[in-house]
């Protein structure tokens, strides 16, 4: 791992990108890494635009700025690159993630990136096995396949310590169910 694995998540309030944040940071944590999570948004209501950040670093992290020179980039809402830069700083190297049934030229072209565009039906999968747009889950899934940054497993404990008392065993289950399917039905 580099020194300082950055990533971005950007979405809209109410999808996760602040939650989806801190599970990876957590699921870091419990891996003896040292972390940073933060969210960035104006008005908290439903449907905003937000950003998230993580930090995952072998070493204490000293400085609290916001990502600039992301490694991974994910778009929770698709929608939002019609009006937001989301490869802003990612290098042709880095790995976007976008939620979308298709990866194409069309969607390259928007987010201004010519690197390696990766999909996953974030929402398709949430709603197929929670009924509602909960795309960040599945995006978590396919980032740990993709970059190998934190374990599935640590994951999924992350998940089950979160939400057991909130949602219960069954929507946990569903949850960990979601982050396996973003990690197999992540796409090129």
């Amino acid at each position: 791992m580099k020194e300082v694995y950055e990533v971005r998540m950007h979405g809209r309030a109410g999808q996760g990108a602040k939650s989806g944040s801190q599970l990876l940071a957590e699921a870091a944590f419990k891996e003896g890494k040292y972390i940073q999570s933060f969210p960035e948004y104006g008005s908290e209501r439903r449907g905003a635009p937000t950003v998230s950040y993580t930090k995952i670093a072998d070493k204490v992290l000293k400085s609290h700025e916001p990502i600039v020179n992301p490694d991974a980039v994910l778009v929770l809402d698709f929608g939002i690159m019609r009006s937001i830069m989301v490869a802003a700083g990612l290098p042709e190297t880095g790995i976007l993630i976008v939620n979308t049934r298709v990866c194409s030229d069309e969607i390259k072209k928007l987010a201004q990136f010519n690197g390696t565009l990766y999909g996953v039906d974030a929402t398709g999968i949430s709603m197929d096995l929670l009924g509602m747009d909960t795309p960040n889950v599945p995006m978590l899934g396919a980032l740990a396949k993709l970059t190998g940054i934190v374990k599935m497993e640590s994951l999924e404990e992350v998940v089950r310590a979160h939400f057991l008392s909130k949602i219960g065993e069954e929507k946990v289950q569903k949850n960990i169910g979601m982050l396996r399917r973003g990690y197999e039905e992540v796409f090129k």
